[in-house]
């Protein structure tokens, strides 16, 4: 059986369930997140997607080691704003949320440091966050940069 085959399963099994049973099984519509996953059918008759998804099999322990990077970063810094500020943040991953937050920029202001230790804090995670969006990013701009000159190459021997 081939993968995609069993995200298409996953992804229509929700609906078909209730006619089998009448168990309360809402909490499966996650599933559907799956048919997202469908789209990858489509890399096999458009070029440039095929391209799109060589950089990313070709590049992805680089993606993934910078992921990781983040993550660490994150509970780095949600530890350290737990202990610097434990009046604003109930626990660690209360104050990873914040993290997550403010490394992605988006800064919703619900929870915010208070200290001028925490906002330091904050500052320099707000200017790494922006930092680590662009590694990911000049990662694939690389690889796309890579897979063209690839392709010139393979023509002008060919």
């Amino acid at each position: 059986m081939q993968p995609l085959v069993l995200v298409d399963l996953l992804a229509i099994f929700p609906f078909y369930l209730p006619f089998v049973t009448r168990l309360d099984l809402r909490f499966l519509r996650i599933l559907r997140i799956f048919r997202v996953f469908r789209v990858l059918k489509l890399e096999r008759y458009f070029v440039t997607l095929s391209k799109v998804v060589r950089v990313i099999k070709r590049k992805a322990s680089e993606i993934i080691s910078t992921f990781i990077v983040m993550f660490i970063l994150i509970v780095l810094a949600a530890s350290l704003m737990y202990y610097v500020e434990p009046q604003t943040y109930d626990s660690i991953p209360h104050a990873m949320w914040w993290g997550i937050v403010t490394l992605t920029t988006v800064g919703y202001g619900d929870v915010y440091p208070q200290t001028a230790l925490g906002q330091l804090i904050g500052s320099i995670l707000a200017l790494l966050g922006i930092g680590l969006f662009g590694i990911p990013a000049g990662i694939l701009a690389a690889g796309f940069i890579e897979e063209i000159q690839s392709k010139k190459n393979r023509q002008e021997v060919g």
